[in-house]
Parts: structure tokens; sequence; C-alpha cells
């Protein structure tokens, strides 16, 4: 197939979205992606605070990429998930948290100092109701042209689908969590 008639777009806005695994990972092949382009890249988590697998990488690559790659964890956990919610977050800790990591986005988003952007679970923080989905409009339309951006989570507003180049959804056909088996480490986190 020849490729004279195709061109590269400046920028592009990716979802990886559903109930499967695999979106923070995928996420996660992009930030290494970008890197390796050497892309200044910023990976933004909106939802996990407790340490996981990527933040202790993240920590340990950080002094070879230095300026190069951002990373900021701006969760309080998970938000209205019942016994798996952490009992010492009030709401307002989520909504504050979520606003933070929201203002954040929009900064480094609007400025085209970074190549890529990622809000690994803005999505599940859309749809928890800690950031609306206007602020989740605003931040895919007023990113500057030459910024890229990545958005995670499960439950992406279907009728924001026009804004976006990309779109994955992850289908869980089988998680043994559904059988109330934790999450494994190195697997699943």
């Amino acid at each position: 197939m020849a490729f004279e008639n195709y061109q590269t777009k400046p920028s592009v806005v990716i979802v990886y979205t559903g109930e499967g695994k695999g979106k923070t990972s995928a996420a996660l092949g992009l930030m290494v992606r970008s890197l390796g382009n050497n892309n200044r890249t910023a990976f933004l988590q909106f939802i996990k605070y407790w340490d996981v697998a990527e933040h202790t990488f993240i920590k340990n690559i950080q002094s070879v990429y230095r300026d190069q790659l951002f990373f900021y964890k701006g969760g309080k956990g998970f938000y209205k998930a019942g016994e798996l919610s952490p009992r010492h977050v009030t709401q307002k800790d989520h909504h504050l948290a979520a606003q933070k990591t929201l203002q954040l986005a929009r900064d480094l988003s609007q400025t085209g100092k970074y190549q890529v952007v990622i809000c690994d679970e803005i999505n599940n923080a859309v749809n928890d109701g800690l950031v609306s989905k206007q602020a989740l409009k605003n931040l895919i339309i007023k990113k500057h042209p030459s910024t890229s951006l990545c958005l995670t989570g499960r439950n992406f507003p279907t009728d924001l689908f026009d804004l976006v180049d990309i779109t994955t959804n992850m289908t869980k056909i089988k998680h043994h969590f559904d059988q109330r088996f934790l999450a494994n480490p190195g697997i699943d986190f």
C-alpha cells in the first residue's frame, strides 16, 4: 500500500476506555513510545493514590529522562466504590484532588511545552462527577495544537467521540476479580 496521499496530524486525542483491563498499561506504552521519540511527556493520574508498580517504574526512570518526563499522582483512591473506597478520604478531598489534577492537565496541555499529556483515569473522574463533562470537553478542545492528549478510564462520554482521533474500547471477557479475587502485583497493578 502506498502512503503518498497520507499525511501526519500535528497531534491527536486518544481514548482508552471500557470495562476491560489494559487502559493504564496502554497509556504507559504510549508514554514509553513518546519518550523513545524524545518527546516531552506528562503522565497524570486522577484516581490512584496507593503505590502501584507504574509509580515505581516512573520513579526509577525519572533520573534518566529528567525534565522530559513529568509525573503527578493526584488521586485520592476509588470514589463511590463501597468497600474499595478509602474510609479516611472525604467527598470534598476527592473533589479537590480531581480539580487540582485537572488544572495541572489544562496547564500542561495548553502550553505546547509537552508533546504528549496522559490523563490516566480521568474518564472515571468524569463518570463519578469529580470532573464535569464540560471540563473534559474543554480540555480536549483547548489543548495546544502540537500536544497529543491521552484520556483513560471507564465510561468515556460517547457524545464526545467526535472530538477524538483514536478510541480503543478494552472489553472484559473474564476477570478473576468477579470471583472476589484481589488484584495480583505485577499483573493488575
